[in-house]
C-alpha cells in the first residue's frame, strides 16, 4: 500500500526539492484531482514540483525506490483525462520548470523549460520578426511541454502544423530516472525520429525537461475575415469550397449560434446573435496576392449564401476577433456549470453531416451541445452542457459523447486531433486500430516504461480494472 510507505518517501521528496516542494495534505491536493475533463477525479497521495531536470531525474528515481506510480502535469488543461492520476502515486508538477533558455533567431530555434505558458514565447517574440507557430486556444494557460505531450495544435494548424511540425528535440528524463536527448539542431536527423515519438506520447514514455522548438518567420501581412451565415450547412459548404478552390487559409474556424451568444455577452465584439453560424477565415504570407485571396474567399463565401463578410480593418480588430475564438471555452461558463468537450476529427467534406448527427445526438439525449472548432481540418469541438452534481446528466453526457465519437470514426476519421487519449477514450483504441496496431504500441511503451510505473492506465487499452468501463460501470452498454 502506498499509504503505508508515504511519510517516508515525502520526507525524501522534501530532501530533494525543499519543504515548499511539496504537496502531501488532502487540502492541498484537491486541486490536482482532474484537468479540463472534470468528470473523472482522482487525487494524487504526492504533489512535488522540482525546478531542474536534476531534480526530475531525483524523483523518479525514488518513485522507483519505493515502487509507487508517478506522472508529470503541466497547467492542467487537458481535456482527457492526460493529467489523471488514476492509482494515485506521486504526481510530477513541472510548472516551475519555466524559463525560455535561448532563444536563437539565426538559426531559428528557441530552448525553452516544459512549464514555459506557450504565450510567454510569443510575447518574448513579439518585434523579432519571429514567432512560435502552433497557438492552442488555451495558449494563456497551457504549457509547451503539455503541448508536447498531447501534440497541440490550434487555430493555425490549418497551415503551419500541429507540435510535432516544430520541435527540433526535447530532453527527457525517461522512468528509470536516466536524462536522456533526443533530436537535435539540424532539420533532419538520421535515424529513427525519437522526437516524434515522444510528442503526442502523453506522459507515457518519458518526462519531457527540454524542448528545442522551431520558429518561424512572420508574414508580411494578414486579412482576416468574419463570414456570417444563416445555416451551420452553408458555413461548412463554404469551408469545402475554400479548400477546394485550392486556398490553404492560416485559420478556419467555425463557430455556431450556440456558442456565439455566450462569446458575444463575454467580449461584446458586435456578433449578430441571429446568425445561425460564423466563420473566422485568416489568409497570411507574402502581400503580393493576399488581396486576391481574400477576393476570393469572400466570393466563394456568398456563393455559399453568406449574409455578409467582414474584414478586420485594423490590427486590434484582428485581435480583438482572436481573442473571442481563443476564449470562446472560459466563455461557456455563462452557459453551464460543467462542459466536456469531444475532439473528433472527420473529412472536410464530412462536417455538414457530422454536426447533422450532432444535433440529433444532444435532442435525444437531452443534452445541450454547441459547437466552436478547427474547421479547416475537420477537427470539430462540440461542447456538451451539463451539471456535473447530476449523475443523470454525467450518464447522459458520456453516452451522447460516445456515440459522437463513434460517428467520427465511422466517417473514416478519428477520436482527437488534439486533446489525446488519456483516460477518456481509451476505450475507442480498439475501434480505431487493429489487435496488431495496438501490440506494436504497448511494446514500444514496454520498451521506454518497463515496469509501467510511469503514467499508468492512459493512453492504450491495459487489462484489469483500469479502463473507463472499469470506472463507469454500464457506459459501453449505453453507447
Amino acid at each position: 500500500m502506498i499509504a503505508t510507505r508515504l511519510p517516508a518517501l515525502v520526507d525524501r521528496l522534501r530532501a530533494v526539492v525543499g519543504d515548499d516542494g511539496v504537496l502531501s495534505a488532502h487540502s492541498d491536493l484537491v486541486v490536482y484531482e482532474c484537468d479540463g475533463f472534470v468528470i473523472e477525479k482522482n487525487c494524487p497521495d504526492v504533489a512535488v514540483f522540482p525546478r531542474t531536470a536534476a531534480q526530475v531525474q531525483a524523483i523518479v528515481r525514488l518513485c522507483n525506490e519505493f515502487d509507487v506510480p508517478f506522472l508529470p502535469r503541466g497547467a492542467g488543461t487537458s481535456l482527457a483525462g492526460g493529467c489523471l492520476p488514476v492509482g494515485g502515486g506521486v504526481m510530477i508538477v513541472l510548472t516551475r520548470m519555466k524559463e525560455i533558455l535561448e532563444i536563437n533567431l539565426r538559426d531559428r530555434y528557441a530552448v525553452v523549460q516544459p512549464g514555459v505558458v506557450n504565450v510567454w514565447l510569443t510575447q518574448a517574440l513579439k518585434g523579432t520578426g519571429y514567432h512560435y507557430a502552433p497557438d492552442p486556444s488555451s495558449q494563456g494557460a497551457c504549457t509547451i511541454g503539455g503541448n508536447v505531450a498531447t501534440n497541440s495544435g490550434g487555430p493555425h494548424t490549418l497551415k503551419y502544423g500541429v507540435t510535432v511540425n516544430h520541435v527540433l528535440g526535447v530532453e527527457a528524463v525517461l522512468p528509470d530516472g536516466t536524462l536522456v536527448e533526443f533530436g537535435g539542431l539540424s532539420e533532419d536527423q538520421p535515424g529513427l525520429d525519437l522526437p516524434g515519438l515522444i510528442v503526442g506520447s502523453e506522459g507515457t514514455l518519458a518526462i519531457v525537461t527540454k524542448v528545442w522548438v522551431r520558429l518561424t518567420r512572420d508574414p508580411q501581412g494578414w486579412r482576416t475575415m468574419l463570414g456570417i451565415f444563416e445555416s451551420v450547412a452553408d458555413a461548412t459548404n463554404a469551408i469545402s469550397a475554400i479548400i477546394g478552390a485550392g486556398i490553404v487559409p492560416a485559420a478556419l474556424e467555425m463557430m455556431d449560434q450556440g456558442i456565439l451568444v455566450a462569446v458575444e455577452e463575454a467580449f461584446r465584439f458586435g456578433f449578430p446573435l441571429d446568425a445561425q453560424a460564423i466563420l473566422l477565415i485568416e489568409v497570411d504570407g507574402l502581400e503580393a496576392g493576399l488581396d486576391q485571396q481574400r477576393d476570393r474567399i469572400i466570393e466563394l463565401c456568398r456563393a455559399n449564401n453568406a449574409r455578409d463578410v467582414r474584414l478586420a480593418a485594423s490590427a486590434a480588430e484582428r485581435q480583438l476577433l482572436w481573442k473571442c475564438r481563443k476564449q470562446a471555452f472560459g466563455a461557456v461558463g455563462r452557459l453551464s456549470p460543467s462542459y466536456c468537450t469531444q475532439d473528433g476529427v472527420v473529412p472536410r467534406t464530412k462536417l455538414p453531416y457530422i454536426l447533422e448527427r450532432i444535433i440529433d445526438i444532444g435532442r435525444r439525449h437531452e443534452i445541450r451541445i454547441v459547437n466552436v472548432f478547427h474547421a479547416g481540418d475537420g477537427n470539430i469541438h462540440p461542447i456538451l452542457l451539463f451539471d456535473e452534481r447530476d449523475a443523470d446528466q454525467v450518464r447522459r453526457v458520456l453516452a451522447a459523447s460516445g456515440e459522437i465519437l463513434d460517428e467520427c470514426i465511422a466517417c473514416g476519421g478519428s477520436v482527437t486531433g488534439e486533446h489525446g487519449i488519456g483516460v477518456e477514450k481509451i476505450e475507442f483504441m480498439h475501434k480505431l486500430f487493429s489487435a496488431a496496431d495496438l501490440d506494436v504500441m504497448a511494446r514500444v511503451r514496454h520498451s521506454f516504461n518497463p515496469a509501467g510505473r510511469l503514467s499508468p492506465a492512459k493512453m492504450l487499452p491495459t487489462a484489469g480494472a483500469c479502463g473507463l468501463e472499469q470506472r463507469h460501470p454500464g457506459r459501453r452498454a449505453a453507447m
